[in-house]
């Protein structure tokens, strides 16, 4: 990295005089992270299987393109940390079953958006531990997909994995570039081995750079590294190192995540011992510590807790103001409809979301009667349609330009959202937000908490008074 790059990313946050871990602890509370508006917790089991076939019809003739998300939910070990849906096991013959009831959900949809020629620019796959399926199976499951679907060119689409590099031998690389992906992913989280006892992934790092080093052989074009802070026995000096073995790695883009203890809602993390865990204080330094370090590497923040290097398509999309935000975070692709594939997946597609069954029993049930296992869903009125535009224009670029909007939806911004601009006057007075005539910008302060920001704009957010349900934002 240049000197001048790294000079200009150290600004985007006013560098660590403007870090004032006072005002974190003010706006450190619950919230959510918008992948999503409305969030999760508004879909209700009023849309189901025949909502989704209508959308689905209704939808084929468009024009945008489509995003597709398949889940594959085993994992042979658990990481205690760990809140996403999935199903520990070693038994890896169960990938069998669950590749059949993938094709059938594929052909399912395909058939009925019949002869649709959208576009698919965009392939996730999440889990779970995706390369929990062998070669074979994922060649099966791609094959099915380039039959079904259209995708544009490699060099054109984002098709990306989530990998753990411990599932992840010699072949599987190449085999996956082979498929047509070209984005990978990597949980690390850290490397110190007393933090990965205690949280049960046992990671080396000689087997994380040779994945990556595989990965870039066979020219994947971007490669991201998950890390965690607030894990038990991290502290700045343990966390440093483990920064300093990734900034030489020179991954293209770096999630750093905050844990979020919520062992009333994972039983996984009732394993983790809480008195371990880094005080508050000690989190706020590991994370102020962690962005001084990685700006000063020449990383750009894009939002939240994600940096890129200046060259990276998320870098460049965003100083274009292209950037956009779905269920796998921050994205270059435009605002796909995106259909979800396996079991819990997540769909929004027609300007509703769709959510299949949670549990393998319901999802096999439904999809071997034919029916789609959608079990809830939310369908967004006129009025979300607006807020979820203002809340991820204010994710993806720090401001607002009333205007647009004003024009778009036939609103007088000011007065439809007098009482979330009110809101934000002691944001205003915390130096956190600029609120102008015609509009308002996050500044480099408050960049840290936009999630805080977003949600004075929340509906129902604004209406229930809390956000119990969320993790903390820092």
């Amino acid at each position: 990295m240049t000197e001048t790059s790294s000079v200009s990313s150290a600004s985007q946050l006013g560098g660590a005089d403007l870090f004032d871990l006072d005002i974190i602890k003010k706006y450190d509370k619950a919230g959510p992270r918008y992948t999503s508006y409305p969030t999760a917790p508004m879909f209700h089991t009023g849309i189901g299987a025949d909502d989704y076939t209508a959308t689905l019809k209704r939808v084929a003739g468009d024009d945008a393109p489509l995003s597709l998300y398949i889940h594959i939910p085993f994992c042979n070990t658990i990481c205690y940390y760990c809140g996403c849906n999935k199903i520990v096991t070693k038994q890896y013959d169960r990938a069998a079953p669950y590749l059949d009831l993938l094709l059938k959900e594929i052909d399912h949809v395909a058939d009925t958006l019949g002869d649709c020629k959208r576009p698919v620019t965009q392939l996730h796959f999440g889990g779970g531990t995706p390369t929990f399926m062998n070669n074979d199976q994922m060649r099966t499951i791609m094959n099915r997909l380039r039959e079904r679907f259209h995708f544009v060119a490699k060099d054109v689409g984002e098709f990306s994995i989530e990998i753990d590099p411990r599932e992840c031998d010699q072949d599987t690389v190449r085999v996956l570039q082979e498929i047509g992906l070209n984005r990978m992913s990597m949980g690390v989280q850290d490397f110190d081995p007393v933090v990965q006892k205690a949280v049960n992934r046992i990671q080396s790092k000689e087997e994380t750079l040779r994945v990556l080093n595989e990965a870039r052989r066979h020219g994947f074009e971007s490669m991201n590294i998950d890390l965690m802070y607030g894990l038990p026995h991290q502290s700045v000096a343990t966390f440093d190192a483990t920064l300093d073995t990734i900034i030489e790695f020179s991954p293209d883009r770096i999630a750093l995540f905050n844990y979020a203890h919520l062992p009333h809602m994972f039983m996984p993390q009732r394993r983790i011992d809480e008195d371990a865990l880094p005080s508050p204080q000690e989190k706020l330094n590991i994370l102020e510590h962690s962005i001084n370090k990685l700006l000063d590497a020449g990383y750009v923040f894009i939002g939240m807790d994600h940096f890129a290097k200046p060259d990276d398509e998320l870098t460049i999309a965003q100083r274009e103001g292209k950037l956009y935000r779905n269920f796998q975070g921050y994205s270059t692709q435009a605002d796909c409809d995106l259909i979800g594939l396996g079991v819990t997946s997540i769909g929004y597609v027609g300007g509703g979301f769709f959510q299949n069954e949670k549990e393998m029993d319901a999802y096999t049930a439904n999809i071997d009667k034919g029916e789609f296992p959608v079990f809830r869903g939310y369908q967004l009125s006129d009025e979300d349609h607006l807020r979820r535009q203002v809340i991820m224009r204010l994710m993806c670029d720090f401001s607002l330009e009333f205007k647009p909007f004003e024009q778009e939806f036939g609103i007088d911004f000011k007065e439809h959202f007098a009482d979330g601009l009110q809101d934000l006057h002691e944001m205003v007075s915390d130096g956190l937000v600029d609120l102008r005539p015609d509009g308002l910008t996050v500044l480099p302060a408050g960049r840290l908490l936009i999630r805080n920001v977003a949600m004075v704009f929340d509906e129902y957010l604004q209406k229930k008074k809390e956000g119990t349900s969320f993790s903390k934002v820092i």
